[in-house]
């Protein structure tokens, strides 16, 4: 059996859209609609789709920067609906680490690094002013940034260097759980294999469990464990990395990776499938009926737009929300 250390379990947030003097509520905005995920021990979980998919929604409902309007989230088997506000706080909270997307605006400029990273201990722990700074070079080492600089200011680094001191601060309570939104998005490409390696090497030295919010497949497939396409508010599929992206079953998922891959003329020549998305992604204040999703498929059926897909099993975890599979 996995060693699941989170789940979430038919996880809903619907956010109210409000009109008038008296702000009556006259619809919902439903950025996350009924999803389903685990995030094993050790592994790396990785949300993918456009924006407005709701992948940074889900990201926020883990983090309890937003509740859920339903649904359950468990940690290690828990139930964090059952945690009273003191419990969040000593056994949840301190087991959670994030990195944001922007190295250039996730820190005080006014903060020395070294009060930057030292905030989560300085907020969760008594530690002793020696054992903090002890702490705080530990975790510069660990990040392959020289312990001397703590005393500089954030403005005083490169991109990758503060997305170093990023995932230092992240370190400092040793999480069981990082999320990772678009960790390397924002950074120049020679930079970013080497913070995804950075991730990799922390992952594999204290067992860590990475959420990771992405759009670029590249980061996703090289990171990732097991992966779920989220469209809008939904997942319609999930399964292991490589053989979602060997085995590519709906056609939201395909297109995203056809677009991902740059088309060379011999492939052309091989015939090579290239799929080219029309329209906007819906908005997710009034979804589509039947499948979210077929509105732009290329495959839709006149079924579609009236039976919504079931998220199912085909094989080996492999799961696909398509009426056609």
């Amino acid at each position: 059996m996995p060693d699941v250390l989170l789940e979430g379990r038919d996880l809903t947030k619907h956010y109210p859209v409000k009109k008038g003097l008296l702000q009556r509520t006259v619809g919902w905005v439903r950025a996350v609609d009924g999803i389903s995920f685990t995030v094993e021990r050790g592994k790396t979980l990785s949300l993918v789709g456009e924006s407005g998919a709701g992948k940074t929604t889900t990201a926020k409902a883990v983090l309890l920067q937003e509740k859920p309007t339903s649904g359950t989230i468990l940690f290690e088997g828990k139930d964090l609906s059952h945690f009273s506000s003191s419990q969040l706080k000593t056994e949840y909270r301190p087991r959670l680490g994030s990195v944001q997307q922007n190295p250039w605006s996730s820190m005080d400029p006014r903060m020395k690094v070294r009060d930057i990273v030292a905030e989560p201990l300085v907020v969760n722990t008594k530690q002793t002013k020696l054992q903090t700074q002890s702490r705080v070079s530990e975790l510069m080492e660990q990040v392959g940034l020289n312990p001397e600089q703590a005393e500089n200011y954030p403005h005083e680094f490169s991109g990758g260097q503060r997305q170093r001191i990023a995932v230092a601060r992240a370190m400092a309570l040793n999480p069981s759980l990082v999320v990772l939104d678009e960790p390397v998005s924002a950074l120049d490409v020679s930079i970013r294999a080497q913070i995804m390696n950075l991730l990799k090497d922390l992952q594999e030295q204290y067992n860590l469990s990475y959420l990771v919010i992405a759009h670029n497949l590249a980061t996703v497939r090289y990171m990732s464990h097991t992966v779920a396409i989220m469209y809008l508010g939904q997942i319609v599929e999930s399964g292991e990395a490589e053989e979602l992206f060997m085995r590519p079953l709906h056609p939201y998922t395909r297109a995203l990776i056809s677009a991902s891959l740059l088309t060379l003329p011999e492939d052309e020549d091989k015939g090579v499938e290239k799929i080219i998305l029309t329209g906007e992604m819906p908005s997710p204040l009034n979804p589509p009926s039947g499948c979210r999703f077929h509105t732009r498929c290329t495959e839709a059926m006149p079924e579609c737009s009236q039976t919504v897909p079931p998220l199912r099993d085909v094989g080996g975890g492999h799961r696909v929300a398509c009426n056609k599979v």
